[in-house]
């Protein structure tokens, strides 16, 4: 697990609401706080969608964030900043298993519950935070500092400075 204190708050926000920059992650679950709290739980409702809808569509457990984030968009924009937001987000399995790969060892997709990173905002500071979890006890750290590490690659990639805390 690694922190990451996003050093440009304005250029972040604008990759995470307006661009196309993380749409390629889940939502999990997110909490934007303006004038009321709003609470969103990215698990896709069973009903809601057919199941032909839901093969069309390759979806699986949660919503894309590319779906999601105009309606995150349209509760932080405004004249005021929100008082605090956070969005959880995990990796989903196509590139859960490239990351698998890259880690070595004898890591099974079947192991890995998800591959997480956390975005909070508040009190003017905004922080990316890695995160995963297992479905067993291992001491090989291998995946948990791959995972730190394409995340720290991806925020660069994209032009997101950082410092690690």
């Amino acid at each position: 697990m690694v922190a990451l204190k996003i050093e440009d708050i304005k250029t972040f926000t604008s990759k995470l609401f307006v661009k196309e920059t993380f749409d390629g992650l889940l939502l999990r679950e997110a909490q934007v706080v303006t004038y009321n709290s709003f609470s969103i739980d990215g698990r896709i409702r069973p009903g809601y969608y057919t199941r032909d809808e839901r093969e069309a569509e390759n979806m699986g457990e949660y919503s894309s964030w590319r779906t999601v984030r105009p309606v995150c968009y349209s509760l932080i924009k405004g004249k005021k900043l929100p008082e605090r937001f956070r969005m959880e987000f995990v990796l989903g399995a196509k590139d859960t298993a490239r990351v698998l790969g890259r880690a070595g060892g004898a890591w099974r997709p079947e192991t890995v519950k998800g591959l997480y990173l956390g975005v909070r905002y508040e009190k003017g500071a905004l922080f990316c935070v890695t995160g995963l979890s297992l479905d067993i006890f291992t001491m090989d750290r291998s995946l948990e500092h791959e995972w730190d590490e394409t995340v720290k690659a991806f925020l660069k990639a994209n032009d997101i400075i950082f410092s690690e805390e």
